[in-house]
């Protein structure tokens, strides 16, 4: 059964890729893997094996990679992506030493991916349970971790129809989770002894981040501009829905300026937003000095700036919760900011978690948006507490790279 719906998801990502340049991006990608490793993978050398879905995925693994290359010199890294929004931003990330894609989880494509790469441990990232691609490392005896990883009730593996399924669970040699939650529901699964709960490791990446005060000239610049009473909202990985709120409270709000760095960055989107926009506004691609300065919005009009762009802010927006789920929180809860962000948020610990913690608030339409940043610019001492207690949450949850890394070596 499953092999079938691999096959009928590889049979619609082919159907569609001439009409949706993603689908396109990853066959193409796919179809260079193996030829790839046959002209990368050196047999004498011993690899480590990561794999990440998509960008969010990575930027959990990426803390483990980079204390694996600094702390064990003897491994190479191999880091493979299913998705182009992974790969494309991170095929050249300096602490891997091959990056590519990862085939449809077809059982030939298993096999022959291993026989070319023979890792000494696979590494997986929260939420990839690829059935073909596990059996082969158990098979092969090449232990396979999983980290970072988080397990609901309405998962598969504990429906009454996922017996099957529940399988891939056991190819697993050890499990580093998020939270009690999910060790209890392994434990309905008779998984007990090869559990961990290490944590998250992203605290540790945004807190990485954050120690690196990223100098950006533009940014400094436009909030230099003799506006010093104005306080800043930064606007992260939004969408329409969550632009037409924060656009159109921005327009009637001259006491605060915006930056806003949206999910998606195609020419005809960034006209949408810039069509709304009633002040003056620059993008950041296409700024000058002048421009800059007599702007009241910066608008993100690139990729890669924005984990170091929201500590300019007094206030951060996180984008996605109208639609499938928020973005990463985290990122900007680190530089003791308050964030918002829309109503799709109960899939995400972390921000129910924020948001117990005073750190975090979620709104439902424009007006709930209006309320709390009215609160926000009128009250300077609920505006500090508050971004306080969005820091304390992320430095209080430090440590699970460490953990990992101590348990695996």
């Amino acid at each position: 059964m499953y092999n079938i719906a691999i096959a009928l998801y590889a049979f619609i990502v082919r159907l569609v890729s001439p009409f949706n340049k993603k689908a396109k991006k990853m066959l193409a990608g796919q179809k260079k893997t193996f030829n790839l490793l046959e002209k990368k993978i050196n047999k004498t050398d011993s690899y480590i094996w990561f794999h990440a879905s998509s960008l969010g995925e990575f930027e959990q693994g990426r803390p483990l990679m980079e204390m694996i290359k600094k702390e064990k010199r003897e491994y190479k890294i191999l880091l493979t992506f299913f998705s182009p929004s992974g790969y494309e931003v991170q095929k050249n990330y300096t602490y891997a030493d091959l990056v590519c894609y990862l085939p449809f989880d077809f059982p030939r494509n298993a096999a022959k991916f291993l026989n070319f790469v023979n890792p000494a441990i696979a590494i997986f990232i929260k939420y990839e349970f690829w059935m073909n691609y596990l059996s082969q490392l158990k098979k092969r005896e090449i232990p396979a971790y999983i980290i970072s990883a988080i397990f609901r009730s309405n998962q598969i593996f504990f429906r009454r129809y996922g017996k099957s399924y529940r399988k891939v669970l056991h190819n697993f040699k050890w499990f580093f989770l998020q939270d009690d939650n999910s060790k209890e529901l392994l434990k309905t699964l008779n998984i007990n002894d090869n559990i961990t709960i290490s944590g998250d490791t992203r605290f540790d990446r945004v807190d990485e981040i954050c120690q690196q005060h990223k100098n950006l000239p533009v940014v400094d610049t436009f909030l230099n501009n003799n506006d010093a009473n104005k306080v800043v909202l930064v606007a992260g990985s939004t969408w329409t829905k969550d632009e037409d709120i924060i656009i159109s409270y921005f327009n009637q709000t001259p006491e605060i300026k915006l930056i806003i760095a949206p999910h998606v960055i195609s020419d005809e989107h960034i006209g949408e937003i810039t069509s709304k926009m009633k002040r003056p506004f620059v993008l950041y691609s296409k700024s000058c000095e002048k421009d800059i300065q007599e702007a009241d919005c910066l608008i993100i009009d690139c990729f890669g700036l924005l984990s170091f762009i929201y500590r300019y802010g007094k206030i951060a927006y996180v984008g996605g919760g109208f639609g499938a789920g928020i973005h990463n929180i985290l990122e900007a809860a680190v530089y003791s900011v308050p964030v918002i962000f829309g109503p799709n948020y109960q899939k995400f610990k972390e921000a129910k978690e924020l948001i117990a913690s005073c750190g975090a608030v979620s709104i439902s339409n424009e007006d709930e948006f209006t309320c709390r940043m009215n609160e926000y610019l009128s009250y300077s001492s609920l505006l500090k507490e508050s971004g306080e207690n969005a820091n304390r949450y992320v430095k209080q949850n430090l440590g699970a790279t460490r953990k990992i890394y101590d348990k695996i070596f």
